[in-house]
């Protein structure tokens, strides 16, 4: 797995751009270990390395960079049905270490992606545990991991028990979360 890290990263080296890393700078505020690779070139490198499975997720979140932890929920969301289990332990193991928004979300909302259907009750489960975190990044990600369940009328009770401790946060990413969960319901999707 070393290899496939190493592999990544000298890639990631090669194919960042001054225009990319200024322009993730100002739209990902507080990231500070960046290369400034687009997501393109992230998104075919997901496809590329996802036969390095659950041990190269785990090396590339640990590596810590902005793009090889984009990478990591990627190549994630490739493999999840793989090992649902996994995947969702996965999960509480990036956690703690999401420092920004677009990693938040990507994680939240791509990483879990095929299991959706067969693991709600999991993932909501996951939610209300990541709800009351102290760290406000857990609390966005706890309304991120049910963003999509918010389609079904039928499950809007339960996220609205998640976002009832959230409405007062005075988190700013939070109150966004809060925000664009309702304003899904009010969409009426």
């Amino acid at each position: 797995m070393a290899t496939d890290l190493k592999t990544i990263q000298k890639i990631l080296e090669e194919k960042s751009t001054p225009e990319v890393l200024v322009s993730q700078k100002k739209f990902v505020p507080g990231i500070t270990k960046i290369y400034g690779v687009s997501n393109p070139v992230l998104n075919e490198l997901s496809k590329q390395f996802k036969a390095g499975g659950f041990n190269l997720i785990k090396d590339l979140w640990d590596a810590g960079a902005y793009e090889e932890k984009l990478l990591a929920a990627k190549i994630l969301q490739k493999i999840a049905k793989k090992d649902a289990d996994k995947s969702l332990q996965l999960i509480k193991y990036f956690a703690p270490g999401i420092n920004n928004w677009a990693v938040c979300d990507t994680v939240g909302m791509q990483s879990l992606q095929t299991i959706l259907k067969t693991h709600q009750k999991e993932i909501f489960a996951l939610a209300k545990k990541h709800n009351r975190s102290a760290n406000f990044w857990e609390r966005r990600l706890s309304l991120v991991l049910v963003e999509w369940y918010t389609r079904d009328k039928t499950l809007h009770a339960e996220i609205k028990k998640l976002i009832k401790p959230l409405e007062n946060d005075e988190e700013y990413y939070v109150k966004k979360a809060v925000v664009w969960i309702n304003k899904n319901f009010a969409k009426g999707k």
